[in-house]
């Protein structure tokens, strides 16, 4: 084995689709090629919308895609628990680090908050705006705290830095802070720390050297960077897959008909099939 640990992670709040196995595919390859390990972890902090029984299917579904893993929920591993709804403890560490920095402050804005204050540019739905500068706390404001309580937490991030990252399979990168994105929720008011705070603990904690995910999630990306410098972590390589489209040119989702690998399974399709094929031979 050599030193290379990729991780596949999906989040359970539906079933796993063809972009989703495409991007898996890759992960499990460059794993493969580099005679590394691969994880399998389960990003499960949405508590409204994850659920155990997709959990467990995107397991099945990416164990008959030919997958196979060294470390998981399933498999365990010196790493664990993969799942991370059961590593709430350890991400209440990484908060009180990030604390200890002066860079966290807390936030009493909501999403609606921020939407309300903005006069520009559309955003995606599932992207978070842009932080007004106006809305941000002041530097020594929450110091005191021990704990983040029922508030969100905000990263307080440089203005106007310029942040740059070479990716494995797209073209060199870069971000201005306070413009491309602003200061970012590290945990949120219901007890659970964002996506960027948890990722990054876990790729830390899990000692991944190369993550392998979508394009759509360059800019977050962009801003997990900061928490490796801010935690004084050495941040692992970036690869991001090109998304899967639809004959619109749309990304595809969780609640794209007729393309999760479990439709894809009972329609008789193969795993070949299914991480190679056109979408429209799939789709029939």
């Amino acid at each position: 084995m050599s030193g290379y640990r990729g991780r596949i992670a999906p989040t359970p709040t539906g079933l796993l689709h063809v972009g989703h196995s495409r991007t898996f595919a890759q992960a499990a390859e460059r794993a493969l090629r580099a005679n590394g390990q691969l994880i399998f972890r389960i990003e499960d902090l949405d508590s409204h919308r994850c659920r155990n029984e997709f959990a467990q299917r995107s397991m099945d579904d990416c164990r008959w895609l030919g997958f196979e893993w060294n470390e998981g929920p399933d498999v365990g591993g010196p790493f664990g628990p993969y799942t991370q709804s059961q590593r709430i403890n350890y991400y209440l560490e990484i908060w009180k680090q990030l604390h200890a920095t002066g860079l966290i402050y807390p936030c009493d804005k909501s999403r609606k908050d921020v939407e309300r204050a903005l006069v520009a540019p559309h955003v995606e739905d599932d992207q978070e705006p842009i932080f007004p500068i106006e809305f941000r706390s002041d530097k020594n404001l929450g110091s005191d705290a021990t704990e983040p309580g029922n508030q969100n937490w905000r990263f307080r991030v440089p203005l106007g830095e310029e942040i740059k990252f070479v990716d494995q399979l797209q073209d060199p990168q870069s971000f201005t802070s306070g413009k491309d994105f602003g200061d970012f929720l590290v945990w949120r008011k219901d007890g659970f720390p964002s996506y960027e705070l948890a990722v990054v603990a876990d790729d830390h904690a899990m000692k991944i050297t190369e993550v392998v995910r979508g394009a759509d999630l360059l800019l977050s990306t962009a801003r997990q960077i900061l928490l490796y410098r801010a935690l004084n972590w050495t941040a692992p390589q970036w690869a991001h897959v090109a998304l899967v489209k639809d004959a619109q040119g749309q990304r595809l989702a969780k609640r794209t008909q007729g393309l999760s690998i479990q439709e894809l399974r009972e329609k008789g399709h193969t795993p070949e099939a299914v991480l190679s094929a056109p979408l429209d031979t799939l789709s029939k």
